[in-house]
């Protein structure tokens, strides 16, 4: 469980130089401007690299020209123009699908003045003509900075599951021109590549003095610091598409994919008044719509003292970087109210922040930047942490523990070379040709799984489709094994580091080195075509004894590849119009998302009009099987079950949230929930999928699908899918894990036959314990079910508009999973009760928490993460975070 963290000493930075340096770094002015001050760049080059002269717009409405014959480009023979020889589904064809090829050093020189520049490359790994997408490999420098050095698209692509890469750079310039020169490397064979350069003007963004972690003396960043954006982030808010920057053309993703800990907090967003800018901090820093958001604490003080808001990414070694974050105050209006601490890397770079001490008035966008260096650690990887942490040590105390964020940037600075190279992330280890398994979404190194994990085959789905129609054509394998034939998606989230669900470590989106790019995909080499051949080697010729279930679309059967790597296959029938329809769209599906807990989708077999399947293996079945129907196996505790439902909600939140469009899952029902052997849940059965609503729609018209006992009502009537249908039947799915029966139990008297009615008259008397599975009598803390039964009660709401949306669902799960651990270490810590307090009907008139005893410990948990996983070899016990630090609390 993530514990808040104090230090022990107050640290070099004084309070009062602490506020001091902060109104220096936050763009803060005495009076409010009216106007948005906006910024429009004087300078604005689009190149789309090998492609011929004139106009192309992209999928943002952005228009790019062609640098063929262009006054830009390189002079001489040493580049050729090129077409990536295949062409992800989620691939834009601008400005991805050509490129300018590099046998020899080359220039590529922008004319302009003197000024602070935006320098952005596209790179779009495939091969190119007879060139192995593995063969680039190059360096970049502009002017006299080393950006890139002996860069590996392809390795980075394939690190972190990426379908093209994006990386930004800002640099001043004081010359008359921009050169920026591709040189490939020594290596034989190598090339260089580009498929499109943006040069766009900025203001001085870095200003002001900066804040130095662990230092007294102000950090500058002058007219010689060239950045690169690793991380922007709208916190609590989703993907910002570069034309809803405010004129930057900047792109700002959500933040899910790297919150760290159990306690994940609250998204808000404000919609009645708009955001004040300052004179020294006005628009064009970050557009509306990251104020306008924002993600805080619980609305409970006494457990907002246990944990902190907690963000994790990893980094390059041995470079400083810059810490931006971005603030706005919507809730309280006086002094004090909310005052919070601010950690980076575990050392204080804040004490007692309190927005509205700086920004004056609610409403108004102010910011803050901090320097931190990050060295080599001895083992493992280069990890940054920032952690807010309410500050419980002022007099007067603030109103409310609680903290806040809206937006986040993080910036790597060149060194004292000019260099801001850094290596190429490694690959993971190899079994046979594919990729041992990354649960999660981009790297998660989980240990205890072996079986490969394949992504995708997007790209020939619709040919695929008319070839299953017809049960006539054996689709050809592609012979191109090099390259690009990758789907992708939006940046892949593992939805946060959890002590509960998670593994030892998450990754990002942007991998070590960059922004991330718009999608996200696995790379070739996790695609994996089975033979039919194989398949029935796999399964012993589907011997009936391997015979794990029937479905709707046909068997599964258990299967061993690769000597020994146990898999599920499923066999789908053919000649059914709707078992066709579910191949298609599991594979689109399933290629697309890659999710620690969304079954992972390893490969197919499409040969001999068959419609065959092979997922990783999910040893410990579907939920329901632990739940009732089962009598040998294990009964699950009420934490177990905790557990279960927020890694299950934690990937509905993501196919809700993480992708650019909506994905409703249409069969959320405990059939559908798998578990591994570690009991981590993941959300399967993706046939009846649907891309949910666009921004200009608030819901889509389909035929009513799904299983009885879990159906919306609402979309039952009206035929208007949402993702709320989807909260309705995990509504369902919380009674069902809590009573352990039947959505739909016909033998049972008329009014208890559905779950969802039965149990909400429960709830709603206040005796919903008469009715949980027995097993858990006397285990389950009054305070966690009533939480427990409240987020169940509100998704089972009548009207979509008023259920909550799974990020809440989540949020009050993991609230309910809190007040569980809390009253179980309270149990082991008194010794005068042997057991939890039977509920009775009044249980959800309590409104305590319980309280705990103080644990004294130097093996610190810091915000839900060891420390013994980062690099502290200068900390001593006493300058670390304590586990604990309310004596009321845990």
């Amino acid at each position: 469980m993530g514990k808040a963290r104090v230090r022990t000493s107050r640290g070099p930075v004084w309070a009062g130089l602490a506020l001091f340096l902060a109104v220096l770094t936050c763009g803060w002015a005495g009076t409010l401007a009216q106007s948005n001050m906006s910024f429009i760049p004087t300078v604005s080059i689009l190149m789309n690299c090998g492609a011929s002269s004139g106009n192309q717009q992209d999928g943002d409405g952005r228009t790019w020209v062609g640098d063929e014959n262009s006054k830009y480009a390189p002079p001489g023979t040493n580049s050729v123009s090129a077409t990536a020889s295949t062409q992800d589904s989620s691939v834009e064809n601008v400005p991805y699908m050509t490129a300018r090829i590099f046998t020899a050093a080359a220039t590529y020189s922008f004319p302009v003045s003197p000024g602070r520049y935006f320098l952005r490359f596209h790179f779009y790994p495939s091969a190119y003509g007879s060139r192995q997408r593995s063969d680039a490999l190059f360096g970049v420098t502009a002017n006299s900075y080393k950006l890139l050095h002996n860069f590996s698209a392809s390795q980075t692509a394939d690190a972190f599951t990426q379908a093209f890469l994006l990386r930004e750079f800002s640099l001043n310039v004081s010359s008359k021109s921009i050169n920026v020169t591709f040189t490939p490397a020594s290596k034989a064979g190598a090339y260089a590549f580009v498929n499109g350069i943006e040069v766009v003007s900025m203001p001085d963004l870095f200003q002001n003095p900066v804040s130095l972690v662990g230092a007294e003396t102000p950090y500058t960043v002058n007219d010689y610091t060239v950045l690169q954006t690793m991380f922007r982030l709208n916190v609590g808010g989703k993907l910002l598409s570069p034309s809803k920057d405010s004129n930057l053309t900047r792109t700002w993703h959500d933040d899910t994919p790297y919150i760290y800990g159990a306690s994940t907090g609250v998204t808000l967003f404000n919609h009645s008044s708009d955001v004040q800018y300052t004179s020294s901090d006005p628009a064009y820093f970050a557009p509306r719509d990251v104020y306008e958001t924002w993600r805080q604490m619980t609305p409970d003080n006494t457990v907002n003292l246990n944990f902190n808001l907690s963000w994790m990414f990893y980094v390059d070694p041995n470079f400083q970087y810059l810490v931006r974050l971005h603030f706005c105050e919507w809730v309280y209006s006086k002094v004090n109210q909310r005052a919070f601490n601010i950690f980076i890397n575990n050392e204080t770079a804040q004490e007692a922040f309190d927005v509205i001490a700086l920004s004056t008035d609610p409403g108004t966008a102010i910011y803050v930047d901090y320097i931190v260096y990050l060295r080599q650690p001895k083992s493992g990887d280069t990890i940054l942490f920032i952690d807010l942490h309410p500050d419980n040590t002022l007099q007067p105390p603030p109103q409310y523990y609680n903290a806040l964020l809206n937006g986040l940037e993080l910036f790597k600075l060149n060194d004292s070379d000019g260099n801001l190279a850094a290596a190429n992330p490694v690959l993971p280890p190899q079994v046979n040709y594919t990729m041992t398994p990354q649960e999660g979404s981009v790297v998660s190194h989980s240990k205890s799984s072996k079986a490969p994990v394949i992504g995708g085959i997007t790209g020939g789905v619709a040919v695929l489709g008319l070839f299953l129609a017809l049960c006539c054509f054996v689709r050809k394998r592609r012979g191109d094994s090099s390259g690009g034939d990758k789907p992708g998606w939006l940046p892949l989230p593992l939805y946060g580091g959890n002590s509960h669900t998670m593994g030892s470590k998450v990754s990002t989106t942007s991998g070590k080195s960059g922004t991330g790019s718009y999608v996200s995909s696995a790379p070739s080499s996790f695609c994996r075509h089975f033979t039919f051949a194989e398949i029935q080697d796999a399964t012993n010729n589907f011997d009936e004894s391997r015979l794990l279930g029937v479905g709707g679309f046909g068997k599964v059967y258990e299967g061993e590849i690769d000597g020994g790597i146990k898999v599920a296959v499923k066999r789908g029938n053919p000649l059914a119009e709707q078992g066709i329809h579910e191949f298609q769209t599991e594979i689109e599906m399933l290629s697309k998302l890659r999710h620690r807990h969304l079954v992972s989708l390893i490969g197919y077999c499409e040969e001999n009009c068959e419609m065959i399947l092979v997922y990783d293996c999910m040893a410990k079945g579907p939920l329901r099987g632990h739940l009732y129907g089962s009598p040998n196996v294990t009964i699950l505790s009420w934490k177990q079950r905790l557990e279960i439902c927020i890694g299950a909600a934690r990937g509905l939140h993501y196919l809700h949230t993480g992708a650019a469009q909506t994905i409703i899952h249409r069969d959320v029902k405990t059939t559908n929930i798998l578990l591994d052997e570690n009991l981590v849940a993941k959300v399967s059965d993706f046939g009846l999928s649907k891309t949910g609503p666009t921004l200009d729609h608030t819901h889509v018209s389909t035929v009513v699908k799904g299983s009885f006992g879990y159906l919306d009502p609402e979309y039952y009537r009206r035929q208007q899918l949402t993702e709320k249908s989807d909260v309705y039947s995990f509504g369902v799915v919380l009674y069902e894990v809590l009573c352990a029966r039947p959505a739909i139990n016909p033998s049972l008297p008329r009014e208890q036959v559905s779950i969802a009615e039965w149990a909400l008259h429960h709830q709603r008397k206040g005796i919903l314990e008469q009715i949980i599975d027995p097993h858990l009598k006397g285990k389950i803390n009054p305070e966690s079910l009533k939480k427990f039964g409240e987020a169940a009660e509100k998704c089972l709401a009548e009207q979509g508009v008023d259920r909550p949306a799974m990020g809440d669902v989540l949020w009050n799960l993991e609230f309910a999973l809190q007040l569980q651990e809390t009253a179980m270490e309270n149990k082991l810590v008194d010794d005068s009760t042997t057991n939890f307090v039977q509920m009775s009907s009044d249980y959800n008139h309590s409104n305590s928490l319980p309280t705990c005893a103080v644990e004294n410990s130097t093996s610190t948990s810091t915000g839900g993460h060891s420390l013994a996983s980062v690099d502290m070899d200068d900390v001593t016990p006493s300058a670390v975070f304590s586990q604990l630090v309310n004596p009321q609390g845990r």
